[in-house]
């Protein structure tokens, strides 16, 4: 049977068409509605917001870091100055996948991922916006040119020409100048974020640290026109930075070396003060190391063999090193008992070789084990006798004598400007109780009056206490600068000075000194037998292991590192101090046959002319009856 034909609804049809096309059109209205109020939401009524970003976006400013102050020694010859070196930049903002970018540069200048991931570490540490990020450093003419014809496969990449900070004495002033580094992330939330806009160093040791604030400077700003790319088209205004005011150190370059030349390349430390002011004159550790390997990032080679060195060039002796004092302290602890009245200047002691607490069998020995015989104060110090000093110190007492070796700056920072300086050690009961829950014991004090036991000294509070005897206990803290910014520095907490009942007391002390280098029976006399002006001085030996009751040292028996470290105190000329001098030789065993050489050699390089005598401004003067009958 034929189906039936379906005519078509074109009315229908037409209907769908229509309502089709009038949605379509309310929808594109609507639409179009919502682009035009957008429009004017971002054109009109947001005009002055988006036309300021788009100026922020052309027009930046830019920190100008200041140029660091240069160092100086007393003379003027330069021991850190700035030099220009070429540095690889790269700025976040600019360089869109800037691990991409590093990539790059890994490859274009055949670096290794170990150099990749010190860039990428580098660039993570915090920086302000559109602050360049410094990578490499000291470019080569080569590296400068693979980087200008890539350039266009680095965004963000820059050559930038800037001041490096140099050491051209290198390892000769490593300990006392410091050096400066790469700033860390810790250092960068302490630091000014305004003043050290733009600045990537800075002083990391020595006075480079502790005058950071002065040798900085203060950062200047530059308004600058860039292209889409953040190329700068010009400069729309500057304010230059003031630059950081120079160092001038009391140190002398040539005593320097003349102090590193008598150590002659043993580990130690040596000294060299100016007892009437304070000025250190020569500072040495020995070894050392170059500082110019940490200014642009030491390499992880490099800083593990001075890390890891036995001889531990990176340690500073003069400054942290701590040591027992040995007998270098029998004239602050002769001052000290002849203040206190438990001896006067004529008193004696019988020495038979060592010494006994009543009631007690231990016997404390003398070095000489033979004896000295009667013994009074100045020839105790010209022997270095250690029964006399025993017995000294037994009468003081332990809390008498922490009281006056305190005074000589023991068991305390004594420096003006060297944060690095250890404390030290200078016991007491007190400290004792704290430290180890006991009592105080009287041998301890009999080991204490000749610089044994607990007690801890560095080779800078050796020479601090040596120039307060030759100074009569006038107190001036040891400083490195001179001047800064032509100004010199101030102590804010000036020490009290040693106030004696009696001057001469000094006298005694100086006079026994003298005795030790010119006496007949001074145990560094032959020292003296070749000095051409007076020296007052004192031995001292400090043991590093100890040695049974009833046993004598043998060196043989020892290591070289076990051995007994070598110590020299020593002022000049003795009537007229015009330096005080340290010095501590790391098991040099014998203070008078090892270290008083090197004073004597310190001293000669400060005090004598070319002719080998004494320079006309230490001699003394001429009395005026002398020079009328001259004239005559």
């Amino acid at each position: 049977m034929p189906q039936p034909i379906r005519l078509k609804d074109h009315e229908k049809d037409a209907r769908l068409v229509r309502s089709r096309v009038i949605v379509g059109a309310i929808s594109i209205l609507l639409l179009t509605c919502v682009l035009v109020a957008r429009q004017y939401y971002l054109q009109v009524i947001q005009y002055e917001y988006h036309s300021t970003l788009a100026e922020n976006n052309r027009i930046h400013v830019q920190p100008i870091p200041p140029t660091r102050g240069l160092i100086f020694d007393r003379n003027g010859v330069v021991i850190a100055d700035n030099r220009p070196s070429f540095s690889l930049t790269v700025t976040r903002e600019r360089a869109g996948d800037w691990q991409q970018v590093l990539d790059v540069i890994v490859e274009v200048l055949g670096l290794t991922q170990e150099d990749r991931a010190l860039f990428e570490k580098r660039m993570r540490q915090g920086r302000r916006p559109f602050e360049p990020v410094p990578i490499l450093f000291e470019l080569t003419e080569e590296q400068i040119a693979r980087i200008a014809v890539n350039q266009f496969r680095l965004p963000g990449v820059e050559v930038v020409a800037r001041l490096v900070r140099h050491y051209p004495l290198k390892e000769h002033f490593a300990h006392s100048v410091g050096y400066v580094g790469r700033i860390n992330e810790q250092e960068l939330k302490q630091l000014d974020p305004v003043n050290y806009a733009g600045t990537h160093h800075i002083g990391k040791t020595g006075v480079e640290r502790f005058y950071e604030d002065q040798l900085h400077g203060k950062v200047g700003y530059e308004e600058v026109e860039t292209n889409a790319r953040g190329r700068v088209l010009r400069v729309l205004n500057r304010t230059d930075p003031i630059p950081g005011d120079d160092l001038v150190l009391t140190l002398d370059v040539r005593l320097q070396e003349a102090a590193e030349q008598a150590l002659g390349g043993r580990r130690g430390a040596v000294v060299a003060l100016d007892p009437k002011t304070g000025e250190v004159l020569a500072m040495v550790s020995q070894p050392s190391f170059d500082p110019n390997l940490f200014v642009t990032g030491i390499s992880f080679k490099d800083y593990g063999e001075l890390r890891d060195s036995i001889d531990r060039p990176l340690f500073n002796r003069v400054l942290r090193g701590l040591y027992p004092p040995g007998s270098t302290v029998k004239p602050m602890v002769a001052v000290a008992g002849l203040d206190a009245g438990v001896v006067t200047p004529t008193t004696r002691v019988f020495d038979p070789g060592y010494y006994q607490l009543p009631n007690y069998d231990h016997k404390y020995r003398n070095w000489n084990r033979s004896g000295d015989g009667w013994v009074n104060l100045e020839l105790a110090l010209a022997r270095s006798n250690d029964t006399y000093f025993y017995d000294l110190a037994h009468k003081m007492g332990i809390d008498r004598l922490h009281s006056y070796m305190s005074r000589f700056g023991f068991g305390q920072r004594v420096a003006l400007d060297m944060f690095e300086e250890s404390a030290g050690l200078m016991p007491s009961r007190e400290w004792k109780r704290a430290r180890y829950r006991q009592a105080w014991y009287p041998g301890e004090t009999l080991i204490l009056g000749i610089g044994q036991g607990y007690m801890q000294a560095t080779p800078l509070q050796l020479a601090q206490a040596t120039a307060l005897v030759a100074n009569r206990g006038k107190w001036i803290r040891p400083r490195l600068a001179k001047s800064i910014g032509g100004r010199p520095p101030v102590d804010p907490n000036p020490m009290p000075d040693i106030q004696l009942r009696d001057e001469r007391f000094w006298d005694h002390a100086r006079n026994g000194m003298e005795q030790v280098v010119h006496g007949a029976r001074g145990t560094a006399r032959k020292v003296g037998d070749t000095a051409v002006y007076r020296i007052a001085g004192k031995s001292g030996t400090a043991q590093v292991v100890a040695i049974k009751q009833g046993e004598k040292y043998d060196r043989n028996k020892l290591q070289e590192r076990h051995r007994d470290h070598a110590l020299f105190v020593a002022f000049a000329p003795a009537d007229d101090p015009q330096i005080a001098v340290a010095v501590m030789v790391e098991n040099g065993e014998s203070g008078s046959g090892v270290a008083a050489p090197v004073v004597k050699q310190v001293m000669d390089a400060w005090l004598l002319d070319e002719q080998g005598q004494l320079k006309a401004e230490f001699r003394p003067a001429q009395p005026l009856s002398n020079a009328t009958s001259a004239s005559r």
